[in-house]
This record gives structure tokens, sequence and C-alpha cells, in this order.
């Protein structure tokens, strides 16, 4: 079964030799190309302001639904995310990552756990780890919290600010959810509640959690070496992203080939995961993303993830089925089956959704 070891490498910006458990330059050759810095291309930029504007609101939703279309990835402006929280948030990450290797260890995850700091999963079949170290932490509902893996001291500043910028993303998921239900063509009602439970403001989050990430230069000699993160889908159903820096590294495949995200300064980078794609009956599509890091500069992220089901199952929302005239690309499967089947087909390099993929 996929797990996390904990950190015993000091992780620094300057690096002379790369350990052999992080080589893995087979994996980087067999990954595929990267399109070239001639082609010109852009993930797509929606506009959070057009979409609450009635008189652009329609045509910046069409936006919204092509990028989640075609790409599975947009690069979301003017979202309204409080910038004293974004700030706090990432000023805190940095510093916690900056912390003597003891002080993180502090919150190390422990076992068999998920939760704490520690390297990103490693598959079971293999002994290589990724070039980044994680802290991986739940936080909505508040109920599944395990705060002694929420620093306290190093920095002193991290719980205030990571409790507030969890509201603030959760407000704004609520928010953009509903453009997509637009798009689909369902009640906003059928897709919110995938996502929360209650209404309004009030609506809590069925699952919410956070994963912060650093990822160290590598070196201009090791860079064909190293991996950030392998390619993979997020399992979940809505990922944003906020970078703590202009640091690029984030590549998306699409058509055979990576394409590189240039971040853009003060958006959050937003991706469907499999649950998503699920939900919306294969209308939105998880696409395959990982990390490169890059050969100077570190890179620093925060990356929320947001859960979804209806009824404890993981299915096509009834209204993509439009009554049984659409049929269900996708079998309906518990969430713990699918929970479990997710971390189960991670230990071995494999994608669950594949399973759930119907005939049709």
């Amino acid at each position: 079964m996929a797990g996390r070891d904990k950190i015993t490498v000091l992780f620094t910006d300057s690096v002379e030799q790369i350990p052999e458990r992080f080589i893995r330059t087979d994996e980087v050759q067999a990954a595929g190309a990267v399109v070239g810095e001639d082609e010109t291309f852009e993930l797509p930029v929606v506009d959070m302001a057009k979409l609450l504007d009635p008189k652009l609101s329609a045509s910046e939703t069409a936006k919204l639904g092509s990028a989640c279309r075609e790409w599975g990835f947009f690069q979301l402006i003017n979202h309204g995310v409080d910038e004293e929280a974004m700030q706090q948030i990432k000023d805190s990450v940095v510093e916690f990552f900056r912390s003597p290797l003891g002080a993180k260890n502090a919150v190390a995850v422990r076992g068999d756990g998920i939760q704490g700091f520690g390297h990103q999963f490693s598959p079971a079949s293999s002994d290589k780890l990724d070039w980044a170290e994680c802290l991986l932490l739940f936080t909505q509902p508040v109920h599944d919290r395990s705060m002694d893996f929420w620093p306290a001291t190093d920095p002193p500043t991290f719980r205030h600010a990571l409790e507030r910028y969890s509201v603030e993303i959760g407000d704004l998921t609520r928010r953009l959810l509903g453009f997509m239900a637009a798009d689909l063509g369902v009640s906003p009602a059928a897709l919110l509640g995938a996502f929360f439970v209650g209404d309004g403001g009030g609506a809590a989050a069925k699952g919410q959690s956070v994963s912060m990430h650093h990822y160290p230069a590598c070196g201009r000699r090791h860079r064909d070496k190293v991996v950030g993160i392998p390619p993979h889908t997020d399992t979940l159903g809505l990922t944003l992203l906020l970078q703590a820096d202009d640091t690029p590294g984030l590549q998306v495949r699409r058509g055979g080939r990576w394409f590189p995200v240039r971040p853009v300064p003060g958006a959050l980078v937003v991706n469907v995961g499999d649950v998503m794609e699920v939900l919306s009956n294969g209308a939105y599509g998880s696409a395959e993303h990982r990390v490169v890091p890059h050969a100077e500069r570190g890179r620093t992220t925060v990356a929320m993830f947001h859960d979804a089901y209806v009824d404890g199952v993981v299915a096509p929302l009834p209204e993509m089925l439009r009554g049984g005239e659409v049929p269900a690309r996708y079998r309906a499967v518990r969430k713990v089956e699918y929970d479990v089947g997710s971390v189960e087909t991670l230990a071995v390099g494999g994608r669950f959704l594949d399973s759930l993929k119907t005939m049709v």
C-alpha cells in the first residue's frame, strides 16, 4: 500500500550531490516530451469578476466550461480571496519549510498515517522518493483535524493563517461550483450538495484537505535526474493551488505532451479531480499533471483539495443522466470503496478511476 516516509535528508536550495533514492533518470526520460519554448500557448485564464458580472457571465461561464472540458485546468483571476489571508498563508508556509529539520519533524507523519510532515506518497512498488518535502493536513470538517500535526510555534502564525485560508477557499469553491453547475446544465443545489453539507455561508465542506510542498532547487547537473511529483491525476473533486513564489514547475499533459504552467501573479490554479470527472459523467476531464523541480530556484505551493460524493456514493449526478436518456460512463461505487481503491491503485502506479469506466 502507498505510504509516506519520514524525511531524514536535509533539503536545501543548493545541491552538490543527489542521494541515490532520489535519482529517477529513467522515469524522467520516459515521461515524454515538453513543448518547446518557441511554441505559443497559455493555460486558460478565467475571470471571477466576469463570472459575477450579469452582462459578461454567460460568455465567461462558457469559457470556464471549455477549460474544464479541454484542459481540466485553468488559472482563476480576480477570485476574491482576501489578499491578507493569502499573504499570511504564503508567509507561514515558507517560514515552516525554512525551519530546521528537527522543528519540522515535530509534526512528522507517524506510522501508516497520512497527516503530517514527510515525503509525498511513495508507491510500495518503488523505493524511490520525490524531490520534495510535504506537509499534509485535514482542514474540514473540523472534527477530522488532528491538531498534533498543525505547527503551533514554528511558525506561530501557521494555525491562524491556515484556518483563515481554509474558510476563504471554501467560500470560493462554493461560488465556483455554482458557475460549473450552470455550464453543466444541472441545478446548483445538485453540484453544491455533492461537495458541501448545508446551505449558504454556513455550508460545511464534506472534505477539505491541504498539501503544502516545497520543491528545492536541484541544480543544473541534476534536473534530468529527479522528480518533484510524478505524473498523476488528483483523486478528489476539485483542487485550488496557490503558489508562494513565481517559480515554474507544474506541467499538464495534453495530447501526449507536457505543457508548463506559467504562473499568473495573484491567480489560483484550479483543476478538475477524478471525482468531478465522475460527477459530470465525463463532461469535465481530470488531467494528468506533474511537478518538475527548477534547477536554480526552490518552489513552494499550497494545494487545497475538496472532496465530493452523493449519499455516500461516487457516481454521475442523476441530472447528468437526464432521466436515463444519457448512459452512465462510470459505475457507482461507495465512497469508502473509492477511497480504499484509490490508495491501493496508487500503490502500483495506477488510476482507480479507470476501473469505474463503463463500456459506453
